[in-house]
């Protein structure tokens, strides 16, 4: 299991949220205590489990992904999130408040500001603008003309689809018409957006793209994001965390590493095996420490010396607040002792970076040619890591076997 979440930054806490359907749920909750399957519960009941004694936290902030296959419970749980379901038992904490105990009026105005839905069919209204099919939401809540067209206008912007306001939904691709979709939602301002299956009625490029979109839009609004999916790459793309569930129960709750290398049992082990690991591990999880030199403090000789004792032959070049500023050679090094040059003379500044983030598929083709280590670097440009063959190769050939030693039973 993941970490525990920690609860000052909690935005949603569920408390084994259980659903069933049918009449006869006494006989089905006793079934269910001795792990009866679905389909048995059916057959001898009637009686269908939705979901059954999940619990969770998602943090403010986060994009947390549900996913599992057709029959799992991630879509009725995503209902009884808002309450479009009614929870047969449990708890569903939004801001320290029990929606499940909540009136009419209280959940409306819950929906109104605190949480905003978006499903797989866009719902776009085809004799309505790009623009006035934004601030729908905002005008239904009695929201001014003039300041609903300004934070849908905003909205707009953020998804780069400002210049097609004036436009209808039959004038858009698929993917824009779900971006507005998407813009909608946000015109809103909710401060938890639930994405039921958003993008799985998109095509493979065009939904490569939405989840682009989607990574891009949470650098700028940070939204709290709970994203349903059956599609493990995709979860294991734009989720900081994922639960992955199973006849209404969840498996495991964890980082999309913490799934692919130690699961949980032997259904999320099989779940997982086939998942292309290059297009799914990054540069954070195959980086080693960097060995450097602090050009402005550091002469040709400590250099020198640093190679000699680390054995190595190179040393990455940064400033007194550790910002990449190159690499440095034995060869470079031996040149600026015997010239008595400073090394930031000798130093070369064409080192190749990639974020923390970079997949694997993406590393590849950079660093296939490439004499020197990869740098991984900050937004600051502050040096994390770096990255060299051996470890891209080693990362590439963790088989099925690796991951059974990792996370078999101890």
């Amino acid at each position: 299991m993941g970490d525990k979440v920690d609860k000052k930054t909690s935005k949603l806490e569920v408390k084994h949220l259980t659903k069933i359907f049918g009449k006869k749920q006494k006989a089905a909750f006793e079934m269910i205590k001795e792990q009866k399957s679905k389909t048995e519960i059916l057959e001898k009941t009637g009686a269908t489990v939705g979901v059954y004694d999940v619990s969770f936290e998602v943090n403010e902030g986060e994009v947390f992904v549900i996913m599992g296959l057709s029959g799992s419970g991630k879509s009725t749980l995503i209902r009884l999130l808002n309450r479009l379901i009614e929870p047969s038992s449990g708890d569903i904490y939004i801001n320290g408040n029990d929606i499940a105990k909540m009136n009419t009026e209280e959940l409306r105005e819950v929906r109104r500001h605190t949480l905003n839905m978006v499903f797989q069919n866009f719902g776009l209204f085809p004799h309505k603008t790009i623009l006035e099919n934004t601030e729908f939401g905002l005008e239904l809540r009695g929201v001014p003309k003039e300041e609903r067209t300004e934070r849908a206008e905003r909205a707009l912007d953020n998804s780069n689809l400002l210049a097609f306001k004036d436009q209808y939904p039959s004038q858009l691709s698929g993917g824009m018409q779900q971006r507005v979709g998407l813009a909608r939602a946000l015109a809103n301002d909710p401060e938890i957006l639930l994405m039921d299956e958003a993008f799985s009625a998109l095509d493979p490029l065009i939904r490569k793209e939405m989840q682009d979109e989607l990574l891009d839009l949470q650098e700028k609004v940070h939204k709290t994001i709970i994203f349903i999916t059956h599609d493990l790459n995709e979860a294991l793309r734009i989720g900081d965390r994922i639960a992955l569930m199973k006849d209404g129960q969840i498996m495991q709750i964890g980082t999309g590493e913490e799934i692919l290398t130690k699961p949980a049992n032997d259904f999320v082990r099989e779940f997982v095996e086939d998942v292309d690991r290059s297009k799914v591990l990054t540069a954070q999880n195959i980086m080693i420490k960097p060995l450097t030199t602090a050009i402005e403090v550091d002469g040709p000789q400590v250099a020198l010396t640093r190679m000699h004792n680390e054995e190595v032959s190179m040393l990455m070049a940064t400033d007194r607040r550790r910002q990449l500023v190159g690499s440095v050679t034995a060869e470079a090094a031996i040149e600026a002792r015997q010239k008595d040059l400073p090394l930031s003379e000798v130093v070369d500044r064409d080192v190749r970076t990639v974020s923390k983030d970079t997949v694997i598929t993406d590393i590849m083709p950079l660093i296939y040619d490439s004499a020197a280590p990869i740098a991984v670097t900050d937004d600051d440009n502050r040096l994390l890591g770096v990255i060299i063959k051996g470890r891209v190769i080693e990362a590439l050939a963790n088989t099925k076997d690796d991951t059974e030693v990792e996370g078999g039973e101890e």
